[in-house]
């Protein structure tokens, strides 16, 4: 690869120490725009990431779906094939459910929301700290490798089963993308009780706080999942309070 001056701007970084958690580890990187790529790959594997790299969303699908990725980071616009539509085939089509983090210049509500409906796990916008680019990759790695323990949730006909991942309302399966998984643990754990926007937002992402949108599309994107093909709602928005799962027998 070229671009100069990406690289300066990388090689003038504080570099740490290699990260664990990036052992073994493999990020499939679809970026078209070389000067970002280059940048990426090399802070990557100085940290000891493994790195594919396409330049292409439809080199970037060939790569995902032929190969075994821990985590893909996915650009928006690209030639050939947008993300969206990477990220569509890639969970519809080929039934990957690798952790998938978009890159993208666009960050209104919808932009996000139709990211979210296509599959991906994480959104951050262009442009970006290189260490909060890894800091997620490493959150997306901790949420996908984390412990699970022997566990069914349950509010009135949503069943969560913890130790397999499965969802399902009135015996109907659901499929959530990581994060939505984890803000519905979340809720359903302190069920029928409120969780906070500021709880749910720590819960998800620690002290690396997304911006103000990004829990709003993630809840969006729940709620069309388990609410909208059933008649009664479960996921609920408290003005002023934050949100809750409760059936309605238990809403009062």
């Amino acid at each position: 690869m070229t671009g100069t001056g990406s690289v300066l701007a990388f090689a003038n970084m504080e570099m740490r120490p290699l990260n664990p958690d990036a052992t073994g580890t493999i990020v499939l990187l679809v970026e078209d725009n070389r000067d970002i790529a280059e940048m990426v790959v090399q802070f990557l594997e100085r940290k000891g990431y493994a790195v594919d790299y396409a330049g292409d969303g439809v080199t970037g699908l060939h790569l995902a779906v032929a190969n075994h990725y821990d985590v893909i980071v996915l650009d928006l616009m690209l030639p050939g094939m947008d993300g969206l539509a990477v990220c569509r085939k890639l969970r519809e089509e080929a039934k990957r459910d690798t952790p998938l983090l978009m890159l993208t210049a666009r960050d209104t509500v919808n932009d996000k929301i139709a990211g979210l409906d296509a599959g991906a796990d994480d959104y951050l916008v262009k442009p970006f700290e290189i260490r909060e680019l890894e800091a997620r990759i490493r959150t997306l790695l901790r949420r996908q490798r984390g412990a699970v323990v022997a566990e069914t949730l349950r509010v009135g006909d949503l069943l969560v089963d913890v130790s397999t991942l499965q969802v399902t309302r009135a015996g109907q399966p659901i499929k959530l993308m990581p994060i939505g998984l984890k803000l519905l643990t979340v809720l359903m754990r302190a069920s029928p009780r409120i969780v906070s926007r500021q709880q749910l937002e720590r819960e998800i992402w620690g002290d690396l706080l997304p911006d103000s949108d990004t829990l709003r599309s993630h809840l969006y994107a729940l709620r069309k999942a388990i609410d909208k093909p059933f008649d009664r709602p479960l996921l609920h928005t408290v003005a002023g309070a934050g949100y809750r799962i409760a059936s309605s027998h238990e809403e009062k």
